[in-house]
């Protein structure tokens, strides 16, 4: 099975890396941030940046040929640990209780103006 990038050209990474890669029936991402794609910037909110990070998730496991629900699992990194903003974008992104992936939060310290970021990990169905 070939690897294929996965590029977004409205979050795309500086570094010479895809924002996901998908083998056969599975998508990995790199790290997903929540910047503008109308500014290239970062908003200044955790909860900005957070909506705009799962809109990014969405486009990018779309563009691998897969549908949210097929995301297994999101790992969500944060400066300081506050669910409130997560959870509540987590809701409308996996409405359904039943169906939600695995998810884990971390701490950890990042790029200045960086509040959150995530990765995640789909197979593809069907």
């Amino acid at each position: 099975m070939q690897r294929r990038s996965i590029n977004i050209d409205e979050f795309a990474h500086a570094s010479p890396i895809p924002n996901a890669s998908r083998i056969g029936n599975m998508i990995a991402s790199g790290f997903i941030r929540g910047t503008d794609p109308a500014t290239g910037k970062l908003p200044p909110t955790i909860e900005e940046q957070c909506a705009l990070m799962f809109s990014h998730v969405k486009r990018c496991v779309e563009k691998g040929g897969a549908r949210v629900e097929d995301i297994l699992k999101v790992t969500i990194w944060v400066e300081k640990i506050d669910r409130r903003p997560i959870n509540a974008e987590w809701v409308k992104f996996f409405p359904d209780p039943k169906s939600m992936p695995a998810r884990q939060v971390c701490v950890m310290e990042m790029e200045p103006g960086v509040l959150i970021q995530c990765d995640f990990l789909a197979v593809v169905q069907g």
